[in-house]
């Protein structure tokens, strides 16, 4: 038994808090100094590794320039390397012999230890007192553990340039290389080692502060491909706020964390809330390619459908940044979703790509991103037919492509061809290369200089109303529909300048500030009562 204890110690993962209990409010684990000594070198080791990996270039140039690429430099090497193995095998037992002797941890191993031999109700209330290592979390949901929602489209075709055949070989080679190397690390930092030892003392605070507070359950789901994803469900369905019996399923950015990340929006404005975070993101596991995006997503949705009990009808999706990518592929299979908001979110990633890479590599950026990393947002968004609000930020420095000394160019927002794209789509009859120069002329204004133009057209919005109104009344067919037949020019235009404002809001900001509560609302539809003004 004393054994038993001494090894479970040594295998223990970290506690970092005790949370709010029967017996009196949460505190921070106090680790003995036997135990902190030996983790504090565990943790500036494996932080100096994870830091050596990504300076690997330079490091190893200074290594090549200072001879230690010779034998005897090698030796040298592997001196140093066993030096340093040996300090962190003596860090890990110093480690676990901390652990033994300190009565709170061994309490901690010993809930752990009942829940996960049988995770019971009770045994998951007691295991909810403690923050810890995500790892040693027991499963608490399984894709496929109950019947799943039938999915509409799973996933978009690949372009025939990225399809495999003699030729393209060398340049899809090189392009696995590239992604798998720096470049799914640049396109999500968050899944890094480094971003997740600097921000996880951060994560752990507001983690507890949303158990402790907000009533916040953490959850383990593993998905269809056997990744463990982090989830945390606030419910309000009983605080006796309408928006508490909506479900908002948050979709982060690519740095960004339920703990810190969009979930603060939709909680100020009193909705139930479910957090996930990216496969390598904290403690969930794998990695941020789309297809295990789309199984991270799909498992969040069936959990909340099939666990949690909600309706698709009564679930929103909001995202923000690069979550429109997993939120807009639950859109195109989920067409019963309430409504989609969709916070500073592009329309496809490989223009992006292009503008911070060389002009030369242009071509090949398009390649190995349709090949591997093919986050084509606006391709899945349309396939949605429900309601969308288009969030803009103007002074938005991340998705937008041109930039001068006095900001970033407003007409070059990728957000702008997400709405150009779901519109053309949506009213084909009225969004087309006849009002595709006013639309332009549109987005790239800021409210006041979009006033200007809203009267010069003379823009009448229950007008505007009146028609799709009435249309929507003789016709049956959704999206594409064929509104706008027989319309002249200007009266496109007019309609194209109406709808605009009707799915996209502008948000004075950057890209990382939080959304205001304020601007987390239900999108417009034809038939809302409340009818929002533009003038």
């Amino acid at each position: 038994m004393v054994l038993e204890k001494l090894l479970a110690s040594f295998r223990g993962p970290k506690l970092r808090r005790q949370l709010t209990s029967d017996e009196g409010p949460g505190k921070v684990y106090q680790a003995n100094l036997v135990e902190a000594t030996g983790d504090k070198f565990i943790s500036v080791i494996r932080f100096c590794m994870s830091f050596t990996y990504w300076t690997s270039p330079v490091v190893l140039t200074v290594l090549y320039r200072r001879g230690y690429f010779s034998s005897e430099g090698l030796i040298s090497i592997g001196k140093f390397a066993f030096s340093i193995s040996v300090i962190y095998t003596v860090a890990y037992i110093t480690r676990g012999f901390g652990r033994y002797s300190n009565a709170d941890y061994l309490t901690f191993l010993s809930v752990l230890s009942a829940a996960q031999k049988s995770l019971t109700q009770q045994n998951k209330k007691m295991l909810a007192r403690y923050d810890f290592e995500f790892c040693a979390w027991p499963v608490d949901w399984r894709m496929g553990e109950n019947g799943e929602v039938k999915k509409i489209h799973q996933q978009i075709s690949k372009p025939k340039l990225t399809e495999f055949n003699i030729s393209n070989l060398p340049q899809r080679i090189l392009g696995y290389l590239a992604v798998h190397t720096f470049g799914r690390r640049m396109l999500y930092p968050g899944a890094t080692a480094l971003i997740n030892s600097l921000v996880g003392p951060v994560l752990s605070q507001n983690r507890a502060s949303l158990i402790e507070e907000k009533q916040g359950k953490r959850a383990k789901l593993l998905s269809a491909d056997g990744n463990e994803i982090d989830v945390l469900f606030v419910d309000r369905r009983h605080s006796g706020n309408q928006n508490g019996k909506t479900l908002v399923v948050c979709c982060e950015g690519n740095a960004g964390f339920y703990e810190i990340g969009c979930t603060v929006t939709p909680l100020e404005g009193g909705f139930s809330v479910l957090g996930w975070n990216h496969p390598g993101f904290s403690g969930s596991t794998g990695i941020p390619l789309p297809s295990q995006e789309q199984n991270a997503v799909d498992a969040v949705m069936q959990y909340a459908i099939n666990s949690l009990g909600f309706t698709p009808d009564n679930i929103a999706v909001f995202a923000w940044s690069i979550g429109g990518y997993t939120a807009s592929w639950v859109a195109m299979n989920y067409p019963d979703l309430k409504y989609i908001v969709i916070d500073a979110t592009f329309d496809d990633v490989v223009p992006l790509a292009q503008a911070r890479m060389p002009e030369y590599f242009e071509n090949f950026v398009e390649f190995t991103v349709r090949s591997y990393l093919n986050l084509d947002i606006a391709e899945q968004l349309i396939r949605y037919s429900g309601p969308v609000l288009l969030i803009r930020r103007t002074r938005d420095e991340m998705i937008t492509t041109k930039s001068d000394p006095t900001g970033v160019k407003l007409y070059s927002n990728r957000g702008n061809y997400l709405l150009i794209k779901l519109l053309q789509h949506r009213y084909p009859c009225i969004v087309d290369d006849s009002t595709l120069a006013v639309l332009a002329d549109w987005l790239a204004r800021l409210k006041p200089q979009q006033e200007d133009l809203w009267q010069t057209h003379e823009v009448d919005e229950d007008e505007c109303l009146a028609k799709i109104r009435s249309y929507i009344r003789s016709n049956s067919d959704t999206f594409p529909c064929n509104i706008g037949e027989g319309y002249s020019e200007e009266e496109k235009k007019k309609m194209t300048l109406y709808l605009a404002s009707r799915y996209m809001v502008d948000f004075d900001s950057t890209h990382c500030n939080p959304l205001p509560a304020s601007f987390f609302k239900t999108p417009w539809t034809p038939d809302s009562e409340d009818q929002p003004k533009f003038l």
